[in-house]
């Protein structure tokens, strides 16, 4: 949902203006030093540390559960810190929330438009509830509606709109006030690839445009194509930081996916591939094929001319880069597909 929070008055302060006033602008945008948030006996967020520069998009990537949402929700100061300290800004987000929020634009993992109304209607009273005047609240819900390229739905109810167009309108909502930072808490969960890659062209237009975006996400494609650093979070710790590249380095540059003509061959041809890689391999469920993780593309040449040598059979070898459940198995010992915790999904 986009979070709608009224503008409060503080002298000096005008969201349009941070980034570009010399005197408000600063080079860091989050600083967060042992965030912490705490349910019962669930630490939700365990003592992250978080720096998110200007002018960048900056992604949270981690499974459902993981403490994405709650972290952004403490960032966004829809949760209280239990323990550590976050910084918007240079506002400190317990104690000077009312100056953080003017300065925010938060768009969550669920639409919060009123089905009932249309799409110009719907950003006229978020315009209207933003403190703005009636003419200037449809001034720029007209604007917002071609940006997104949803003219031609505006006066259609939101319940005839499309996932794709919701998820689009519900990031307009938050870009009423142009705020200088936005938090997008999985912008594209369910979208199908055409809605999809629009989001992601209309998140790269923002930071040409003078945004800066934090995002988090479930989906490494996502990250690599968006972010120019990432941090991964499990089970409410950091566990990583640094550029895509970086992060799948950590689990070699590609992977060997490798099928045995014959089911007999596959042991003979793990031993194999793992003397030649010092990497060891892994055998598929019907143990047919194996899977071995590489430190350089020639060594996948190295173990198919090898295999030939023994006189064992391929049917089929692949080389692939680090998909998303090999980076997360590397770095969190499982797969992206986690349950959702209680506590995540009562704070998503």
């Amino acid at each position: 949902m986009s979070t709608v929070i009224p503008q409060v008055e503080r002298s000096g302060i005008d969201a349009n203006e941070v980034g570009r006033d010399s005197s408000l602008a600063s080079a860091t945008t989050v600083e967060a030093r042992g965030l912490t948030k705490i349910f019962g006996a669930n630490r939700a967020v365990d003592n992250i540390d978080l720096t998110v520069m200007e002018g960048e998009i900056f992604g949270v990537l981690g499974p459902n559960g993981a403490g994405k949402t709650t972290m952004l929700n403490m960032l966004t100061t829809l949760l209280p810190i239990d323990d550590g300290e976050a910084k918007i800004f240079g506002y400190d987000v317990s104690s000077e929330g009312h100056a953080v929020r003017q300065l925010i634009g938060v768009t969550g993992q669920f639409a919060s438009v009123d089905e009932n109304l249309t799409g110009r209607e719907n950003l006229w009273m978020f315009g209207r509830l933003q403190g703005l005047a009636s003419k200037r609240a449809h001034h720029i819900a007209d604007d917002l509606l071609a940006q997104f390229e949803l003219t031609e739905a505006a006066n259609r109810p939101i319940s005839q709109f499309s996932g794709g167009m919701r998820r689009r309108l519900d990031l307009a909502t938050s870009l009423i006030t142009r705020p200088a930072l936005i938090f997008l808490d999985e912008p594209t969960t369910g979208l199908d690839p055409r809605n999809r890659n629009q989001m992601w062209n209309t998140i790269r237009d923002l930071v040409a445009e003078g945004s800066t975006i934090l995002l988090t996400t479930q989906y490494l494609d996502e990250a690599d194509a968006l972010a120019g650093r990432i941090v991964v979070i499990d089970r409410g710790r950091k566990v990583a930081e640094g550029t895509p590249s970086q992060l799948k380095s950590q689990i070699g540059t590609s992977s060997l996916r490798v099928q045995m003509a014959e089911d007999a061959d596959t042991t003979e041809a793990v031993v194999l591939t793992a003397n030649l890689t010092n990497a060891t391999p892994v055998v598929s469920p019907t143990g047919s094929g194996f899977s071995v993780q590489l430190s350089n593309a020639n060594q996948a040449a190295d173990v198919l001319v090898a295999l030939r040598n023994h006189r064992l059979d391929i049917a089929n070898a692949t080389v692939e880069q680090p998909s998303l459940d090999d980076v997360f198995f590397a770095l969190t010992g499982h797969t992206s597909e986690t349950v959702m915790t209680d506590t995540e999904a009562s704070n998503s």
